[in-house]
């Protein structure tokens, strides 16, 4: 066991050697398809593109204004929470969001402060949410990226629309997609770890559980009945708790901003955790991940780690 674990400690080590970048490098435009896939899909490496989107009429459009006209009587879904952490730990709980339906000018009073709201407001809603509840808005983007869609031979299974409050946050995971994230206005910030850091990121098994507002305002969280743990990293990388997941201290995570304007190619399997400015607009591309040799490696450093427990 002690040489497994040696291994495991090896590993990222070496990948970092190998080919990982000590930052997140900026191309000045996209690529070919074919020279992106072996620059960048290929080898599972991050990149912020500039110049990807600049014929889009959103950058210029997409303001308060526009969306009220443009949108404002749509009925949209928005994750409420009341500390901007959605699909997260709390306590001893796995805790995803009140999904609200509200119409799209409801949303912008609270983002704006015209309304005052308790709770966190975020549109997060990750099930292609662009073309299937604002259609009215994809004349203002693509719906695909071109070259991406050429270098994997198929078009995105999501496209989403992401608005919110500062308070906002994305807690650390990781997606089986490659993810084209565009941001329109205000940016994000991005701390990233490769999949190769998996034996130094915790995980632990939570009951699920719902926030559910109640008429005085007060937040309750509402167990799941009748469904399995949820997996989940409870630890926080703005503050990790060392004494308790030491592993990780060995871990190296990037940090990135992505400015409006600009495109990150966050890689499939890449843990990230996400934090924005208040009222940041973008819209990502989810291209499901090709489950190969590079998914089954990853699923066996991943099935070594929890068998060793802590490195």
């Amino acid at each position: 066991m002690d040489a497994v674990k040696e291994c495991l400690r090896d590993f990222p080590k070496e990948a970092r050697e190998l080919y990982l970048n000590d930052t997140v490098p900026y191309l000045d435009g996209p690529l070919s398809s074919l020279q992106f896939y072996r620059d960048w899909i290929g080898p599972n490496k991050p990149c912020i593109i500039r110049n990807a989107f600049s014929d889009w009429p959103a950058l210029s459009k997409w303001n308060p204004t526009y969306l009220r006209e443009k949108v404002g009587s749509k009925v949209i879904s928005v994750a409420v929470t009341p500390n901007g952490y959605a699909d997260a730990i709390n306590g001893n709980r796995f805790v995803m969001p009140e999904e609200r339906q509200m119409t799209f000018t409801s949303l912008l009073d609270i983002v704006e402060g015209k309304v005052k709201s308790s709770g966190v407001f975020y549109v997060q809603k990750q099930c292609s949410n662009l073309t299937e509840e604002l259609p009215e808005l994809t004349g203002d983007v693509k719906t695909h990226i071109p070259w991406m869609s050429e270098a994997l031979g198929k078009k995105p299974d999501a496209v989403n629309f992401w608005l919110g409050e500062e308070s906002a946050v994305t807690s650390m995971h990781k997606d089986h997609y490659e993810n084209l994230y565009c941001v329109i206005s205000g940016q994000k910030e991005f701390i990233l770890l490769p999949p190769t850091d998996r034996p130094f990121i915790p995980y632990e098994l939570y009951q699920s559980a719902t926030y559910r507002q109640k008429e005085d305002g007060i937040f309750e969280i509402v167990d799941e009945e009748d469904s399995s743990k949820v997996p989940w990293i409870p630890l926080d990388p703005l503050n990790p708790d060392y004494e308790r997941y030491p592993s990780y201290r060995m871990a190296k995570p990037l940090h990135c901003t992505v400015k409006a304007g600009e495109m990150l190619y966050l890689p499939s399997l890449w843990f990230h955790h996400v934090r924005q400015s208040h009222g940041c607009i973008a819209v990502n591309f989810w291209y499901d991940m090709e489950f190969d040799i590079k998914y089954n490696y990853f699923q066996l450093v991943e099935s070594l780690t929890n068998a060793v427990g802590s490195l």
